[in-house]
């Protein structure tokens, strides 16, 4: 395994690889940011980490951009691509697609209010004892 030096990096672009995301493309979407962001001559700046389940699999697939925190939902290879050259190559996010967004704490977006809302509350699920 490579061990990257991160020093410069601008963006870390978590990509869901769990379960749900993969059935909705997940893998497809992984590779569309890759070769996106080496079309565009953004490795030095860019950092990508598959991950499981996010925890929002009515959101599938999901990608999360820091330092941010914006929370995409429903990305195809295609909105994958757009998310890479207007929020990652030119600082705009594509807020129509974000379910969250970091303002000093996870907050829902206007595009997102009606839908993010859905599941348990971390805590409630914690008070349970189940891990997630």
């Amino acid at each position: 395994m490579a061990t990257w030096d991160l020093r410069g990096m601008k963006h870390h672009v978590l990509i869901c690889n769990g379960g749900t995301c993969l059935r909705h493309g997940g893998d497809d979407v992984t590779t569309a940011v890759r070769e996106e962001i080496a079309r565009l001559g953004l490795d030095d700046a860019v950092h990508t980490t598959r991950t499981r389940c996010n925890g929002r699999c009515q959101d599938a697939c999901v990608m999360i951009v820091y330092p941010q925190g914006v929370w995409y939902r429903q990305i195809t290879p295609e909105r994958a691509k757009e998310v890479v050259r207007a929020h990652l190559g030119e600082g705009v996010p594509m807020r129509e697609w974000a379910t969250y967004e970091y303002e000093g704490e996870l907050v829902l977006t206007p595009a997102g209010e009606r839908e993010a809302p859905s599941g348990k509350r971390k805590t409630e699920h914690a008070a349970k004892g189940v891990k997630g």
